[in-house]
């Protein structure tokens, strides 16, 4: 809330489409139309690959700059309904730019590397685009620190100190930024036409199918009515819905709505709730399968297969939840808080039975990524299948006997098995022919046409919702580009050595602080991709492995939304729970102590990521973990089987600390208090609570 208590208005920097204009008229169909057309072209391209890469890329690239301009003003905070001719005209340019390179795409790959006048006006006005395209949808901080990368390629020579290089001519600048694969068009904007657009495709299916109140019914009947039910809902729907939303602020705007209420309502102080559902939500970012998206930036940066970086977020991220759902049992007890009845909570077991099969997209989806098979192609088939599902539901509503709905789908499986096996077609022009028949039944059915639109009109906010993620990926190319043409992140890894040393903690700390620096200002994916090229080298260089060191970076960058002073995951928790953002950041930071320290633990133990070490080393590993959460949560907390004094919360976090820290003695220490602070803890427990009843 603002001073002068009007409501803070809250921009999603992974999802800035919310702050979007809203165009009328025939603006409006257009800016549809477009977003529809993007969305086929995406699916076309993922189905079956008929462009070039770079061609991909820049046709992409011109989709995200055509309907930015469309949508957002030039003068932020402008949300007239009408567009003027001016963005309708750079729309325009964009868009017909954007196929520069597949018209010219076999003189490019004859001149590469000698631009002519032509290539260079082209990859002027595309990458000038690209910066005012991301300054209206992120605002200036971001495109400001790209643009100022653009003038230190060219005027190297003259920089003073560790910042001077050999200098490049305006020409080799632009050739990089935009006729190669290290700038605009290099591997951010590569993941962003392909895995991440799928994915938030898939998702925006999955809510559009009813996956979030099948979410929240679950939550709601597992644990609603235990002893702090509502946070606990809280904090189990905002997990689900990070398995297949990775934007926390979104997940905060959507399921708080519903969880933030329920929780001051049932005597939840404001400042926790809000950061209940905040430190929830952002957890959703580091919750497999999607990730925010980062996982597949990650897996194609250090070249790994995607499947082993969400293997290697798995324990982290339940790490992450016990903590927060610790947290929130605690304070429970703490303020002798209670659930809500059992018979206003709905059964989590008839909830699943009837609606088991919105969960098969994501079986699949999961099934696909674990077995070896491209993202692209399981991201393209838990798509298909979910819309088969959105479909399929509706053209078998008025099968009222369910032998009869049963019959349909086991026809609809024998045509898609004679499809593949008989006729010999692939399984996604297999998967694309169910979707067509089931688009003519529902034709004939009541409602059919209008679960078309909504279907339509998900495909359009997944084109929209691809805007914030697809900008930033194209901004950052020019940061990396540059980076890489200049040498700046070897001058930088070694700066931060001279000053480190051999001291691996402090290159640690030093690391988490550019991280969390850098997250009060970015989105999670650039965040990641200039921590990832500037810090991660340094950690790399004392010898920690890459996935850590890329997982470490990428922590704390999502940490920074929990983090004040600017905390937005808790700003936007504080327009729903009516109190300041900075108390709600506060509670979050100790709501999700896990997320601060378990990547730290991580580095020092391989083992908790499952990188080395046996099955016995990972299990202690995440024995301590659990353990430490356990004592810090008491500590933060002041309660754990009773009230806690300060004596009692030292002694606890004491012993959590020393799990953490990687050196033989500590571990047989950290027991010794651990078990010692639990027993003394108890004793004084049960001696206050035997006082009343001898009186």
């Amino acid at each position: 809330m603002t001073a002068n208590n009007e409501p803070t208005t809250i921009v999603d920097r992974e999802n800035p489409v919310h702050g979007a204009a809203a165009l009328s008229g025939w603006q409006g169909k257009a800016v549809f139309v477009i977003a529809i057309a993007f969305t086929f072209f995406q699916i076309i391209t993922a189905a079956f690959s008929p462009l070039s890469t770079l061609v991909l890329r820049s046709v992409h690239v011109g989709f995200l700059l055509t309907l930015t301009y469309l949508l957002f003003r030039f003068r932020r905070g402008d949300h007239s309904d009408r567009a003027p001719w001016y963005d309708m005209a750079l729309a325009a340019i964009a868009f017909v730019l954007s196929f520069y390179h597949w018209i010219f795409e076999g003189d490019l790959i004859q001149r590469a590397g000698d631009p002519s006048t032509m290539d260079l006006v082209v990859g002027t006005i595309m990458t000038v685009m690209v910066i005012e395209a991301a300054r209206r949808v992120m605002g200036w901080e971001l495109p400001l620190l790209c643009s100022i990368f653009i003038p230190y390629a060219i005027f190297g020579r003259s920089l003073p100190g560790f910042l001077m290089h050999r200098g490049f001519d305006f020409g080799q600048v632009i050739d990089t930024l935009y006729f190669g694969t290290e700038g605009i068009l290099g591997t951010p904007i590569f993941v962003s036409a392909t895995y991440i657009f799928l994915f938030i495709l898939f998702g925006a299916l999955l809510e559009r199918a009813g996956m979030i109140g099948l979410f929240n019914d679950l939550a709601l009947g597992t644990v609603g009515h235990h002893k702090g039910g509502p946070a606990k809902v809280a904090v189990i729907s905002s997990g689900l819905m990070g398995t297949i939303n990775g934007s926390g602020v979104a997940n905060v705007l959507t399921t708080g709505q519903f969880t933030i209420p329920l929780m001051k309502r049932f005597g939840y102080r404001p400042a926790f709730a809000g950061a209940v559902e905040a430190c929830s939500s952002m957890g959703g970012q580091i919750m497999p399968p999607v990730m925010g998206a980062v996982a597949f930036i990650m897996a194609e940066t250090i070249g790994i297969p995607y499947s082993q970086v969400a293997l290697a977020a798995v324990i982290p991220a339940v790490l992450y939840f016990f903590s927060a759902f610790w947290m929130v049992h605690l304070e429970a007890g703490r303020a002798g808080l209670v659930g809500l009845k059992k018979e206003d909570c709905p059964n989590a077991l008839k909830a699943l039975i009837e609606r088991w099969y919105l969960l098969l997209p994501l079986a699949v989806l999961v099934y696909l990524l674990f077995s070896g098979f491209t993202p692209l192609f399981a991201g393209t088939m838990g798509m298909a299948l979910t819309t088969v599902v959105i479909l399929g539901q509706q053209a078998t509503g008025p099968l009222k006997v369910t032998l009869y709905r049963v019959i349909f789908w086991v026809g609809l499986g024998l045509c898609a098995a004679v499809l593949y096996r008989y006729v010999g077609l692939r399984l996604e022009s297999v998967a694309i022919a169910m979707i067509v028949l089931l688009v003519v039944l529902t034709w004939f059915t009541k409602g059919g046409l209008e679960t078309q639109r909504l279907l339509l009109q998900s495909f359009a906010d997944a084109a929209k919702g691809a805007l914030g993620v697809g900008v930033a990926c194209a901004l950052v190319g020019i940061l990396i580009g540059i980076a890489q043409m200049t040498g700046l992140a070897n001058e930088l890894a070694r700066g931060i050595l001279a000053v480190a040393g051999d001291n691996l903690l402090l290159a640690l700390m030093m690391t988490m602080v550019t991280c969390i620096i850098l997250g009060t200002g970015i989105p999670t994916i650039p965040n990641y991709i200039i921590t990832s090229s500037m810090a991660a080298p340094v950690l790399e260089q004392m010898g920690v492995p890459i996935l850590l060191a890329h997982m470490f970076v990428f922590y704390f960058g999502i940490m920074a939304d929990l983090t004040p002073p600017v905390a937005l995951a808790a700003l936007a928790a504080s327009s729903i729970a009516k109190e300041s953002h900075i108390k709600i950041g506060l509670n979050a930071t100790k709501i999700g102590l896990a997320g601060y320290v378990v990547p730290f633990m991580a580095v020092y133990t391989p083992a908790l990521m499952l990188q080395g070490g046996t099955w016995f080393d990972t299990t202690y590993v995440t024995v301590k973990a659990i353990i430490a959460v356990c004592l810090w949560g008491g500590a933060a907390s002041a309660w754990l089987i009773g009230r806690m004094s300060w004596v009692e919360r030292i002694w606890a976090t004491a012993a959590a600390f020393l799990f953490v820290i990687a050196v033989p003695w500590t571990d047989e220490v950290g027991f010794v208090l651990a078990v010692t602070f639990i027993a003394f803890h108890w004793w004084k427990t049960r001696r206050a609570e035997a006082k009343p009843a001898e009186a």
